[in-house]
């Protein structure tokens, strides 16, 4: 068989939600587009703002000299300037050009940090519930994934973490705001971390920030590289920009890191051997140009609202997520995968809580249509009533 051991058990484990993503076009094509409601894929319904179109416009319109052409390996020095002066000012840390790597987009990163730094054996802490690419990603590279509970809340749990701490230890995969709960870590919660993590000074967090201008309510997400100094970034404009198909994002290397030069050398190296050199040379000048621009989240927010109220009102535990754009509602039965079923009836794609390692719920992404979600809500009450009743014996 030409198809590795390896690769044959992950397709087995294949990610949940492309498989009900998969469910969902086969639905629309019996069914009808309009009688099937797909809240599987984060994939951005809003458009990009308007900085982000006139920035790619001009980008096109007053080309450079060999703008398209090859650029050195952690991406063109003036993008990444732009990108250092933003940490700084969001962080008050002294990132620059050197400390950070274009890459294409926040996987680019992640996969690029873990392959400079995993050896065979070494292990990667995850946060229950987490994105189930992410142990694709550690495997990759010959890491071991240890997953470890998160609170009531979804929030990290110091002492589970230092529990799960040994000497093979490499990296813990920290994301705020969370896919797929929308927690975000406070900053009490985050300092709570860091010093569990100054007794283990050999241990990098990769913290996974794409939805970090994605915040609810007035509030915002702290980066963890605020208080835990051994922190490596992985950002992108996914979701951010809503440009989610142009794979732009970046790996920034907190230059309070006694040794970051080696970890640059390393993970530019990487980026390279991996095959993602380079980041796309007009999306980086992009980014650069139109600067903090973002999506507005008022838009999920609204979203957020009309069905955290409306499941709430019929009897589900739908509490309110704080960012991201997802909602992480508990099933009305144990069996998840069950329930999510019952929902396929009604033309209605949710990815099981089992999918994120959390059994007993199950995810919802809100880019979708407003009209959609309305037009959904009767299949999200019958689905309760099945449930609820009683199996015959």
């Amino acid at each position: 068989m030409s198809v590795s051991k390896t690769v044959s058990g992950q397709l087995a484990q294949a990610s949940w939600i492309r498989r009900m993503f998969e469910e969902g076009a086969r639905l629309a094509a019996e069914r009808g587009p309009e009688n099937v409601y797909d809240f599987t894929l984060g994939n951005p319904d809003v458009e990009p703002p308007p900085a982000v179109l006139d920035a790619l416009r001009r980008a096109v319109d007053e080309p450079q000299p060999r703008m398209h052409g090859y650029m050195p390996n952690a991406g063109f020095p003036a993008v990444r300037e732009a990108i250092a002066g933003g940490l700084r000012a969001r962080t008050g840390l002294p990132y620059t050009a050197s400390h950070v790597l274009m890459t294409c987009g926040a996987a680019g990163a992640m996969n690029a940090a873990l392959k400079a730094m995993f050896d065979p054996g070494d292990e990667a802490i995850v946060l229950v519930p987490y994105f189930p690419e992410y142990r694709f990603y550690i495997e990759n590279h010959g890491g071991r994934v240890v997953p470890v509970e998160t609170d009531e809340q979804f929030r990290p749990d110091p002492d589970r973490i230092a529990a799960a701490i040994t000497p093979r230890t490499k990296t813990l995969v920290l994301n705020s705001p969370n896919n797929p709960t929308g927690t975000v870590y406070s900053e009490e919660t985050l300092r709570a971390l860091g010093a569990v993590l100054e007794r283990h000074p050999d241990l990098t967090v990769l913290s996974d920030e794409p939805y970090r201008a994605l915040v609810y309510d007035g509030k915002a997400a702290p980066s963890p590289a605020l208080f835990i100094a051994r922190t490596l970034i992985c950002d992108s404009y996914s979701k951010s920009m809503a440009i989610a198909g142009e794979r732009i994002g970046y790996l920034a290397i907190s230059p309070c890191i006694p040794e970051w030069t080696d970890l640059r050398d390393a993970c530019t190296f990487t980026n390279r051997i991996l095959g993602y050199v380079n980041a796309p040379a007009i999306w980086q000048r992009v980014v650069a140009a139109a600067g903090d621009a973002t999506v507005d989240p008022r838009e999920y927010q609204a979203k957020r609202d009309l069905v955290c109220d409306a499941l709430s009102a019929m009897g589900y535990d739908a509490p309110r997520p704080e960012g991201a754009f997802y909602v992480f509602p508990r099933t009305p039965t144990a069996d998840d995968v069950a329930f999510v079923r019952l929902l396929l009836q009604e033309g209605i794609l949710a990815v099981p809580g089992s999918g994120f390692g959390r059994p007993g719920y199950f995810r919802l992404s809100l880019t979708v249509l407003r009209a959609t979600i309305e037009r959904s809500l009767p299949g999200f009450a019958r689905a309760l009533d099945l449930a609820r009743v009683p199996k015959s014996r």
